[in-house]
């Protein structure tokens, strides 16, 4: 595997960075997690758009323009051969000094990384996954905003160990209201009477470019999508869930703390979306050429 970090390429054994990059020092920093389907990268323009979004939000400023970072993307899956993969992309604040102030980092650094992932079991997408709230709750907006995704991903982390301690492999975070807002890498939908509901981004949801996809093609077959405050309550009674992400893309619950979602099986909803979307991913993207 071949990473570009800084406009050079390194093998992976190879790639380093300071020990005094305010990204590894204090996760000061933002990323994206993008995926490649047959030889095209998807939501590509999307992706890049969030990112420099989340750098104007944290005053970092990228150090390559959106055209450049576009050619980045493509010509880090070309030199892995990426067809069929993930590229996470970084840009970190660059090397300072151990103090917090990041105006004593000069210059920012970007990598991308592209190879391949498998974030849940293929088992999960067939049968569907369990999963449980947790304590730890979503940042506040006028804390760390979930919208920006950032490389501070501890918040979500924590919320990871106690869905690990749980025994299943992913959680939902209330906010501090104690209404629904994601999943710890996830955004989560549900269906009530064939109707899609999903949480706002005010309650601490992710700008998710995954969710915005399967809202666009509900609405294009005709389905009634609402974003709404919801509760455990709501979950719990609900008659199909599901979560999107990059990496999941969509993928079906089938139990919430202990409680049985609709049939216990994946619904026709879950799976009408999931058909429609892989048919985009043949069909849409960037050429990696």
């Amino acid at each position: 595997m071949k990473i570009f970090i800084d406009g050079k390429y390194y093998d992976e054994k190879n790639a380093k960075i300071s020990v005094f990059d305010h990204g590894l020092l204090y996760g000061d920093g933002v990323f994206e997690g993008i995926r490649a389907y047959h030889g095209r990268v998807f939501k590509l323009k999307e992706h890049i758009d969030r990112l420099y979004c989340s750098a104007k939000a944290i005053l970092l400023d990228i150090p390559l323009s959106r055209q450049a970072m576009t050619r980045a993307v493509i010509d880090a899956c070309r030199q892995n051969r990426v067809r069929n993969g993930y590229i996470r992309l970084l840009v970190t604040r660059g090397i300072g000094t151990l103090g917090l102030n990041p105006n004593r980092c000069k210059r920012p650094s970007v990598i991308v990384i592209a190879g391949k992932i498998q974030l849940y079991p293929p088992a999960l997408y067939a049968r569907g996954m369990e999963i449980v709230t947790v304590p730890t709750t979503r940042n506040l907006v006028n804390a760390v905003n979930p919208a920006i995704k950032s490389l501070n991903y501890l918040n979500n982390i924590l919320a990871k160990i106690e869905a690990n301690i749980a025994g299943v492999e992913e959680a939902i975070m209330l906010n501090a209201e104690g209404f629904v807002a994601e999943c710890t890498g996830d955004n989560l939908f549900i269906v009530r009477q064939r109707q899609l509901l999903t949480p706002p981004l005010s309650a601490g949801a992710l700008y998710g470019i995954t969710r915005g996809t399967v809202i666009d093609l509900a609405r294009e077959a005709d389905l009634n999508v609402a974003e709404a405050t919801l509760t455990r309550y709501d979950l719990y009674n609900a008659d199909e869930c599901f979560l999107t992400g990059t990496g999941a893309e969509i993928i079906p619950v089938v139990k919430i703390d202990g409680r049985a979602i609709g049939s216990g099986k994946p619904g026709p909803l879950t799976r009408q979306l999931t058909d429609q979307y892989h048919a985009l991913t043949r069909i849409t993207g960037e050429p990696i050429r």
